[in-house]
């Protein structure tokens, strides 16, 4: 009787732990039924595997209550101090330009993968400013000869260069390096693409502190399906609080 009492509180408390909005119900009955599962084990004469199903059932519930909770914590942080703070500036095209900057749009109007912002956008958040300077596409000789640990790409892939400048704009007097802004590749399938680890010709500089309007500018390679190369897009986070904004390739 006690084994499926403990089997009971278990399947509920797995049930809740995987449901945000109701994680605290989940903890509170899954500690019981582990009490009330190791309880059951040390019964003389009593069927075993309802206890030992508990138990199991009360462990596994707990990872993932863990695992919901992280991840409730980390989209309700990304919400609050990672959105709508990050701005791009289109760069300016022709005399009618001459007169005012490009306008300033909130991230989330546009620079989305199906309308991404134009190469040479000015991508700002709090602490950094980021501009995709050029994108070469088939560079998989450049790369290849940059570097003698430079493996060639795989069979229906290439490298691609993106070289970018990265100006830190922040207040911490102890500065930060441009490893915290990412530049990624999304295909039109929606797969980010992360393929061989290479060293890039005249590859930025991302482990150097930067102070405050000091800029790194430089080359990242990046290993993409020669099929779609110039036809996806650039996911770029100017820090680990900005907006991702998706940025053409050509």
């Amino acid at each position: 009787m006690l084994g499926l009492i403990a089997l009971i509180t278990a399947a509920l408390g797995f049930i809740f732990a995987c449901i945000p909005g109701a994680l605290i119900v989940g903890w509170i009955l899954l500690p019981i039924a582990f009490v009330l599962s190791i309880v059951s084990l040390f019964l003389k004469d009593k069927a075993k595997w309802m206890g030992i199903t508990a138990l199991i059932t009360s462990i596994v519930g707990t990872i993932i209550g863990v695992v919901v909770f992280f991840a409730v914590v980390a989209t309700s942080f990304n919400n609050s101090f990672g959105s709508g703070n990050t701005t791009v500036v289109k760069p300016s095209v022709g005399a009618a330009a001459s007169n005012a900057a490009a306008e300033n749009k909130p991230a989330a109007q546009s620079g989305t993968r199906e309308n991404p912002y134009p190469i040479g956008s000015t991508i700002t958040s709090k602490d950094w400013r980021v501009v995709i300077n050029s994108v070469t596409l088939a560079a998989t000789d450049a790369v290849v000869a940059a570097n003698q640990f430079n493996k060639p790409p795989a069979d229906g892939s290439q490298y691609i260069l993106v070289n970018y400048s990265a100006t830190y704009i922040g207040d911490d007097p102890k500065g930060q390096t441009p490893a915290f802004v990412s530049i990624e590749y999304v295909t039109p399938n929606g797969n980010t693409v992360n393929g061989n680890f290479a060293v890039a010709p005249q590859s930025i500089d991302t482990m150097s502190t930067l102070y405050k309007n000091a800029t790194a500018t430089g080359n990242k390679a990046i290993e993409v399906p020669t099929v779609a190369a110039g036809q996806g897009v650039l996911a770029v986070r100017p820090g680990m609080l900005g907006d991702k904004i998706f940025v053409a390739v050509k």
